[in-house]
């Protein structure tokens, strides 16, 4: 079962403005990623279960985080129907994020009272994902969209809260069109946690990426 209230992951997102995503098959390497992120600040992880035996990998970087990584709160994504949701969520996911909108998904993760951040890319799913009961909207692929598609859709909307994923970059020029646009916070996967730092095994780039990172989206939010 989740470790995390809903409403503890909402708080976490709001503050820490990003969550890395990441897999990879290798559980001692993901292990060293994980510490890498939490160690750079980061109280969140998005593994996104894309592999052959995921659930594995996922199930153990869990239990190393919750042993090792106090507060550090692991989510499952790439998840595109209700079985694997109720699977990860027994692995004891915090939160599930998917490619799509489902309500399925919408259905079995509201049961348990976990947070659910569903793939969108028109106004219309995304009032129904909030009919539903979400309360972080997943804009995916970002790059397609942009910043402009958010701060359109805040003016009607302002009470919608938006996670891009896509096309989020380290760059400062990219983060600030995101939060200037209103974003909740960013998804970022292999801008932040590249096939360089996997490749080199340079966790100490990827911790030092991941600080600079937080305190860039800091100054920008202020």
């Amino acid at each position: 079962m989740a470790k995390y209230t809903r409403l503890e992951v909402i708080k976490v997102m709001e503050e820490n403005g990003m969550v890395p995503l990441f897999y990879h098959p290798d559980v001692e390497l993901g292990k060293k990623v994980l510490k890498a992120c939490y160690d750079g600040g980061s109280r969140l992880l998005e593994f996104t279960a894309r592999g052959d035996f995921a659930f594995e990998v996922f199930h153990e970087l869990n239990k190393f985080a919750i042993k090792e990584l106090p507060g550090m709160i692991m989510g499952v994504g790439s998840i595109t129907d209700a079985a694997a949701a109720s699977m990860f969520m027994q692995m004891g996911a915090n939160f599930i994020v998917t490619p799509t909108f489902r309500e399925d998904i919408a259905i079995v993760c509201n049961r348990r009272k976990v947070l659910w951040s569903p793939g969108c890319g028109t106004l219309t799913e995304i009032n129904r994902a909030e009919e539903l009961g979400c309360e972080i909207v997943k804009l995916f692929p970002g790059d397609t969209y942009g910043p402009g598609f958010v701060k359109a859709i805040k003016g009607p909307q302002p009470w919608t809260s938006v996670m891009p994923t896509g096309g989020v970059s380290t760059d400062e020029e990219n983060l600030k069109g995101w939060f200037s646009a209103g974003v909740t916070c960013v998804g970022m996967g292999s801008q932040m946690i590249s096939k360089d730092i996997l490749a080199n095994k340079d966790f100490a780039g990827l911790e030092k990426r991941v600080k600079e990172t937080l305190a860039l989206i800091k100054k920008l939010r202020s």
